[in-house]
C-alpha cells in the first residue's frame, strides 16, 4: 500500500505531472525543467526527488550534468501503470501542448550561459 500511495502523491501536483509529460519527450536536466516551468531550481529539484522516490523517473550522471528520464517501471507495478497511462493522458491539454512546443527551444548550454552573464 505504501508504494501505491507514494506514486499517487507524487502525481498529485500539477508541476510534477508537467515534468512527467516533459520527460516523455526527452531526458532533461534540472535547469531545463526549471526554465520551462518558470520555478526555482530548488523547487524543481524537490519535485524531481519526489518523482524519483516514487520510481516514476530516474536520474543519471552525464559528466557534470544529472539528466532525468522516465523510469522503465520495473521497480513498482503502480509506477509502471501510471507511466503507461500518462503517455496517452493530457495530450490535448493546452498547458501540456504549450510546454511540449517550448521544449525544442530549451538548451542547457544557453541557460547556463545566461546564468553566468547575470553573476
Amino acid at each position: 500500500m505504501k508504494q501505491f500511495i507514494k506514486v499517487m502523491k507524487a502525481l498529485s501536483d500539477p508541476n510534477r505531472v508537467k515534468i512527467m509529460k516533459m520527460l516523455q519527450c526527452r531526458p532533461l536536466c534540472v535547469c531545463e525543467i526549471k526554465e520551462v516551468l518558470e520555478i526555482a531550481q530548488s523547487t524543481a529539484s524537490k519535485h524531481l526527488k519526489i518523482l524519483e522516490d516514487a520510481e516514476l523517473i530516474r536520474g543519471f550522471k552525464d559528466g557534470l550534468w544529472v539528466n532525468y528520464s522516465i523510469a522503465d517501471g520495473s521497480g513498482s507495478p503502480y509506477a509502471a501503470n501510471m507511466i503507461g497511462n500518462l503517455i496517452h493522458w493530457l495530450e490535448d491539454d493546452s498547458e501540456i501542448k504549450q510546454i511540449k512546443e517550448a521544449l525544442p527551444g530549451i538548451d542547457r548550454f544557453d541557460i547556463v550561459g545566461k546564468q553566468q552573464k547575470t553573476k
